[in-house]
């Protein structure tokens, strides 16, 4: 039997019944504890949310540490960019508290998770510890063949994103923080890139989230639906890098050959007018429905369920969850070939889009569509393996087995580890 660690881990967002990073934090603590001691330095905003569950891990035991900076601090977190600000200082500070811990505890082992972003150093990693980093994300780039086709804003947005990763890359503190970790998981092979560059001496792929059995029995509830119209959906904020414009002109040509057929667009954003002029230019408005953001994560829910194909055509991502829960529900998916999504998505349940141009892209989307409307036998085999897919792959239970073998390599815990195991990617 390994030994039990005494493990500091620092996720910074971390709440129960969240979905997100939130609920990256919580499922990495939870499942952790299965095995080892965990002390989880979180922020004290969510220790409502963590104190109104009834207590929950494993054989080890699950610790919280609540931390803030002071009031006056927290002008930081008002909008989207002082957030990353604020969580910058707390990162900065949290490097005390967790000093204080170890002085009490001894810890074996330090694992960060939130936020997973690879760019922004984890001070508690310099602890005379052991570390584990990740999963880490946020070196996934769009296409370079696809990096003109967005508007003059989302331009601009991508240039500004290259610039603070390539000033971040240039860190010497992000680059010691990875020379230090005894491993770093990435969630995806890009990011894998990007962290080895910066210095890590062990890199793995590990996609970012996971579901629990709760999660698999709701969306395999779902029926799939064999009536007409044919219906694809998609559903993300309306960003310009989710790639929703590609999907209008995708349905565009597809639904000129099968017009018994529609396609959803569920919740808003900045790009939402964009889409539905372009909708319009495209002539398919008629049958194209954008359902805006809804109140309640039921009724989107609902929309999936009254789908056949989930359509994801994000440019970067780390992960992608809608796509887990899309091939939850058996609903067959299109994304492009890049980020987190290709890495779920097999021929089996889906159809990855090459993108060695634009219109490679919306020609292999549009052909899918047509092949999924004319054989509805081919979406039922293709329900039923993304099922099997995303229980076999992205179960928590199974994700957190090979965390805890990376824990085992990196404290060497005197049992033989199965280095295979550690270093295969999990899907």
């Amino acid at each position: 039997m390994p030994r039990r660690l005494r493990v500091l881990m620092s996720a910074y967002a971390c709440e129960p019944n969240k979905g997100s990073e939130p609920a990256d934090g919580w499922n990495w603590a939870l499942q952790m504890s299965r095995w080892h001691d965990v002390w989880v330095l979180t922020r004290a905003n969510n220790r409502r949310a963590i104190e109104h569950v009834p207590p929950a891990g494993g054989p080890g035991q699950l610790h919280w540490a609540y931390f803030d900076l002071p009031p006056w601090a927290r002008f930081w977190k008002r909008g989207a960019r002082g957030i990353q600000a604020y969580y910058f200082l707390w990162q900065l500070a949290a490097w005390r508290v967790g000093a204080r811990l170890h002085r009490e505890i001894g810890f074996d082992l330090f694992h960060h998770v939130t936020f997973g972003k690879y760019w922004v150093p984890s001070y508690l990693s310099f602890l005379p510890v052991k570390s584990v980093l990740g999963p880490l994300g946020g070196g996934e780039s769009t296409p370079r063949a696809l990096a003109g086709a967005f508007s003059r804003r989302g331009g601009w947005f991508e240039r500004r994103r290259d610039l603070v990763r390539r000033l971040a890359d240039l860190d010497p503190v992000l680059r010691a923080t990875m020379r230090r970790a005894g491993i770093v998981a990435a969630t995806t092979e890009e990011s894998k890139r990007r962290i080895e560059r910066l210095g890590a001496p062990r890199v793995v792929v590990e996609p970012q989230f996971g579901m629990n059995d709760e999660e698999f029995d709701f969306f395999g509830r779902f029926p799939v639906r064999t009536e007409k119209p044919f219906r694809l959906v998609s559903i993300g904020r309306l960003l310009h890098w989710k790639g929703f414009h590609w999907g209008l002109e995708a349905f565009a040509r597809f639904h000129r050959a099968c017009p018994e057929s529609e396609y959803w667009i569920v919740s808003g954003g900045p790009e939402a007018g964009a889409l539905k002029q372009l909708a319009a230019e495209l002539g398919i408005a008629h049958c194209v429905t954008f359902w805006g953001r809804l109140a309640e994560l039921a009724e989107v829910y609902d929309k999936l369920a009254q789908a056949d194909v989930l359509v994801h055509p994000a440019a970067h991502e780390a992960f992608g969850n809608v796509c887990l829960e899309a091939l939850a529900a058996g609903r067959p998916v299109i994304c492009l070939d890049t980020g987190g999504p290709s890495l779920q998505v097999t021929e089996e349940c889906g159809f990855k889009a090459p993108v060695g141009s634009v219109e490679q892209a919306l020609q292999s989307m549009s052909d899918a569509m047509v092949k999924l409307y004319r054989d509805p036998n081919l979406r039922l085999r293709m329900s039923a393996a993304a099922r099997e897919r995303a229980r076999v792959h992205f179960h928590w239970a199974r994700k957190a087995e090979r965390m805890n073998a990376l824990y085992e390599a990196v404290c060497e815990t005197g049992q033989t580890v199965n280095r295979q195991k550690v270093h295969d990617r999990s899907c």
